[in-house]
């Protein structure tokens, strides 16, 4: 403090400016996300969350409601996430393995029962190998980066899910959109695309949103006749698509034409979470040194590994369990819609 004739004058000191500057910025954050959520408000796409208080299943408890409630909108295809099997092996894992890691994969955080899953997985899919993720979003957003240069191009599906376009736009890889399920646009594409080094053809398997099915043994043709891979992705498939539950290049007859698949550990598999690349030895070789998600993210728990290993193992076992899904579905048409 001093004094300039009958006025005092206060330095503030550095810290005090300090947070005369963080609070200025935390009030303009609050403005802008404010706007934003008003924005989502008036747009109508405001999204609440139910708050379930009973397992997962056919039916619920809903806080707020009373008496059971008939849920449709699970993707527990199965029903495997609360069968006592698929639990009691969660349990089995807690106990003998414990409750995680604390660890990346490549540091101290790959136990047995983690490459055990792996090998189920690629003889689930027939594939020579398989890496596991937190989740399949993750999967596919360590996979193209990877996999692709600037030298190469990818050709994906416009329809593709959220997880799909935000890995594409994390690699440098030449990008073209094809319209949604248009082959002929498709093979515009990869017309186009033939100056490139490699060429990779992406296409969810089924879209999750309308349940469109991939025309995958035309996509392969095309695969084929432009010399290019195929990826799906194969998260609304897996488990109950197909004789066996191999998903729809099983159920299209194209297992040995489809080159990557990635898909879910969170949704038929158990329900808890994780995901996977399936494909060839030196690919997934590969994802291991240089995928980021992979690379820098907590190993998957063993309750939950314990979980999807039994719930494959479930359904190896016998394909009875995989055709739940077609009977439920058949039956359940054939009441909302009568056969006249």
């Amino acid at each position: 403090m001093f004094y300039t004739g009958l006025f005092a004058v206060v330095r503030c000191p550095a810290w005090s400016r300090g947070i005369t500057r963080a609070r200025s910025a935390l009030a303009q954050l609050n403005t802008v996300v404010e706007a934003e959520l008003e924005g989502i408000r008036g747009a109508g796409t405001w999204k609440n969350e139910r708050i379930i208080t009973s397992k997962q299943g056919p039916h619920i408890r809903v806080e707020g409601s009373s008496g059971a409630i008939v849920n449709f909108c699970a993707n527990n295809y199965l029903g495997l996430s609360s069968d006592p099997a698929v639990i009691q092996s969660g349990i089995d894992a807690l106990n003998q393995y414990g409750a995680g890691l604390s660890s990346v994969r490549f540091i101290c955080g790959t136990q047995n029962l983690h490459k055990s899953l792996e090998a189920k997985i690629a003889k689930f899919h027939q594939r020579e190998d398989a890496i596991l993720y937190a989740s399949c979003f993750d999967a596919n957003a360590g996979i193209f980066e990877v996999l692709l240069t600037p030298e190469d191009a990818i050709i994906s599906d416009e329809l593709n899910h959220a997880s799909i376009i935000d890995g594409v736009r994390l690699c440098k890889a030449n990008k073209y959109r094809y319209k949604h399920l248009d082959l002929r646009d498709l093979e515009a594409k990869l017309k186009e695309a033939q100056k490139h080094r490699m060429r990779l053809i992406v296409t969810d398997g089924v879209f999750s949103m309308d349940g469109d099915v991939a025309p995958l043994k035309e996509i392969c043709d095309l695969s084929d006749k432009y010399n290019a891979l195929v990826f799906i992705d194969e998260c609304h498939a897996t488990g109950f698509l197909g004789p066996n539950g191999r998903g729809t290049d099983e159920l299209l007859g194209v297992m040995d034409r489809v080159h990557i698949v990635n898909s879910t550990l969170g949704k038929a598999l158990g329900g808890a979470a994780g995901g996977y690349t399936a494909g060839p030895k030196a690919l997934v070789d590969l994802l291991r040194q240089r995928s980021r998600p992979y690379l820098f993210s907590n190993t998957l728990p063993p309750p939950v590994v314990g979980c999807a290993s039994k719930a494959l193992d479930l359904l190896m076992d016998s394909n009875t369990i995989a055709q739940t899904m077609a009977s439920k579905t058949k039956r359940y048409k054939s009441i909302l819609i009568p056969v006249s």
